[in-house]
């Protein structure tokens, strides 16, 4: 994680979450309320969209979103059961866990947004990995041409105060050729 959130940072946004909104399973308030009990665990807390990619986490809905009211999902197998999620969080201190929280107008409250993480396991999209880099290279490509034309600018203007015509020559054949790949 890039910038990690302070525990302290992330346990009073859990307060106000648990005051604000009622979830659909009292086992979750039950079980946010016991990461929020010990440092360490929050300190292994990180709040993010599209959990399901993440290889330790938790979906955690408001009533008020028509959602899954509870998911426990590590690597590829997916729960209902707070208490093998509590169990299993309990047991494995040292390993990192994504809580999705699932309510409404999520995006628009600054608590929320203060904690939220960039989620480090959403799959790559390869079409667009490849268009940008297709553009990329394609700016490289640019930027190198405009280099050498400036180049054999240079070395022309230096022909001609030369007076050297077989190098002016030649200089202005590659000059060409280069300005036609541009067009």
């Amino acid at each position: 994680m890039n910038n990690p959130v302070p525990v302290m940072e992330k346990r009073d946004f859990l307060k106000w979450f648990l005051e604000s909104y009622q979830l659909k399973r009292r086992e979750c308030a039950w079980l946010l309320n016991f990461l929020m009990s010990d440092d360490i665990l929050m300190e292994r807390v990180h709040f993010v969209e599209n959990a399901e990619h993440c290889p330790k986490s938790l979906m955690i809905s408001a009533n008020n979103v028509d959602q899954v009211p509870f998911a426990f999902h590590k690597n590829q197998h997916v729960t209902m059961d707070a208490e093998k999620s509590f169990h299993d969080i309990r047991l494995n201190r040292n390993e990192d866990i994504y809580i999705q929280l699932n309510f409404k107008e999520k995006q628009t409250l600054p608590q929320y947004m203060a904690v939220l993480e960039e989620n480090p396991y959403l799959p790559v999209n390869k079409e667009e990995e490849n268009l940008q880099g297709l553009l990329a290279e394609m700016i490289l490509d640019q930027s190198i041409r405009i280099q050498k034309v400036k180049r054999l600018e240079e070395e022309i203007d230096l022909a001609l105060v030369n007076g050297d015509e077989i190098t002016f020559q030649n200089l202005s054949k590659k000059y060409s050729a280069l300005k036609a790949l541009e067009d």
